[in-house]
């Protein structure tokens, strides 16, 4: 539908879209299945009449965890490898999450997979623990290289606790967890050499060597190789930064062939400028405007130093591009009325989903919180959604009314001051973006007002 259309009142009603689509059903029952899979191969390979008697259960044991731990340690490689039908049907943030789990569940089990096999090795041949440990790390081919990957695992578990990361810088936590993959292919020769699990069989090897070639497949693919092949061919490069607020700037950014770029309203990409030092460190910063045949804008508050040169680049400067991720578009929409809730730089990609949806006059509602006036970032173009679109928008300012909540002072309840705003919150999609324990302030005043879960869409973007 036009422009024009919209502006003279005639909405396209959506079309009810399912936000957890049937691909999510596949993505989960493939991993499930994986699993079943390692199982099966492990009693295949007698590991259930392994069991008879208590040194030769606990080896056995020690096999099936270290099977199961090898398996989970590939699907948690396949979460963060960027894939863009497993991206897009879980956005990131979700898949962060399942990676953050399946990491702790798998390095559990691998360290009972070392405690089981060593202890059960060593009953068996009569000898004691730390003789047992020696043997296998001297003697067994491959052995030493898993220890080695086992403590690179360690470290990269350690540093993902919520007490380390606090204390790391996000560029040092990041480098850091990259000795995940060293972990993974210094495990591989061990588990050919002396895994009897991965040779035992034809359809062991086959399926080992598929699962490790898949995952290999899809880092290359699409955490390198693709991100390359999107830079080589668009070749942006920054056109202009133009203030917006105090500590707020806008980057536009000139390219080719951006038409072609598969990129909706509300996405996001990580972002690399050729500036100097530092270029490396990815930011992940949200579309502020609907993408152009010719231009693509982002809008950036300097909090960090790595936010502060962003606002300090040249005209000309060559950029790396990463993406586009995320799930906050219009496809999550289910409702035909619309409430965006915003809290400071948090307004950008909800501005461009104003931008781009379909929506009749009041069907639309922006909620604006901001400390102040000189804080709201693209009031100009929101009046002009207004006039030209319908929007609504209520600015909410001053400094946050009270621990937990998500407004400013003068409102006692939150649930009941978003029901008073909007009356009819509860029929509506709600989208939200800011702070991620605002956005939990939000979210839970938008489910006492009687929002269904289904319909409070957002992503976080906490590390």
């Amino acid at each position: 539908m036009t422009g024009k259309a919209q502006a003279a009142g005639v909405a396209a009603r959506p079309v009810r879209t399912a936000a957890w689509s049937w691909w999510a059903d596949v993505i989960a029952s493939a991993g499930a299945f994986s699993l079943l899979i390692v199982v099966a191969l492990w009693v295949r390979g007698g590991g259930v009449q392994g069991l008879r008697g208590w040194a030769a259960g606990l080896t056995s044991v020690g096999r099936l965890t270290g099977l199961v731990a090898a398996d989970l340690l590939l699907i948690q490689v396949l979460l963060m490898a960027r894939v863009p039908w497993i991206e897009g049907t879980y956005g990131q943030d979700t898949l962060a999450r399942w990676h953050r789990v399946v990491g702790f569940v798998s390095f559990d089990l691998l360290l009972a997979h070392i405690v089981l096999i060593t202890v059960g090795y060593a009953a068996t041949d009569g000898v004691s623990v730390t003789g047992e440990a020696w043997s296998l790390v001297t003697t067994y081919p491959g052995v030493l290289l898993a220890v080695a990957g086992a403590a690179a695992l360690a470290m990269v578990v350690l540093t993902s606790l919520r007490a380390a990361r606090r204390r790391l810088r996000y560029e040092a936590w990041h480098l850091l967890h990259l000795y995940a993959y060293l972990g993974v292919g210094l495990a591989l020769p061990h588990q050919l050499w002396t895994g009897a699990d991965f040779t035992s069989s034809r359809a062991a090897t086959l399926y080992w060597w598929t699962a490790y070639a898949a995952c290999a497949g899809a880092v290359v693919a699409f955490r390198l190789g693709l991100p390359a092949w999107r830079t080589l061919r668009h070749r942006l490069t920054v056109a202009s930064v133009v203030p917006e607020a105090p500590g707020v700037h806008s980057i536009y950014m000139r390219g080719r062939h951006l038409d072609r770029l598969p990129v909706r309203a509300g996405q996001f990409f990580q972002w690399r400028f050729l500036s100097g030092p530092g270029w490396s460190r990815g930011h992940p910063y949200s579309l502020s405007a609907v993408p152009r045949e010719d231009m693509l804008r982002i809008t950036v508050r300097s909090r960090g130093e790595g936010s502060e040169k962003v606002s300090e680049l040249r005209q000309g400067t060559r950029v790396l591009i990463e993406g586009p991720y995320g799930r906050l578009t219009a496809a999550r929409r289910t409702a035909p009325r619309v409430t965006m809730i915003a809290s400071g730089i948090g307004i950008t990609p909800l501005r461009t989903l104003l931008e781009s949806l379909p929506y009749a006059p009041g069907e639309a509602t922006l909620l604006f919180r901001a400390r102040s006036a000189e804080d709201l970032v693209f009031r100009q173009e929101l009046e002009r959604l207004t006039a030209v679109r319908g929007l609504r928008v209520e600015y909410l300012l001053g400094p946050r009314g009270r621990a937990g909540s998500w407004l400013p002072a003068g409102f006692a309840d939150d649930a009941k001051a978003l029901r008073e705003l909007v009356p009819d919150i509860a029929q509506h999609d709600v989208f939200v973006c800011g702070p991620d324990e605002w956005m939990q302030s939000v979210v839970r005043a938008a489910r006492q007002a009687g929002v269904p879960a289904e319909h409070i869409h957002l992503e976080r973007f906490t590390w």
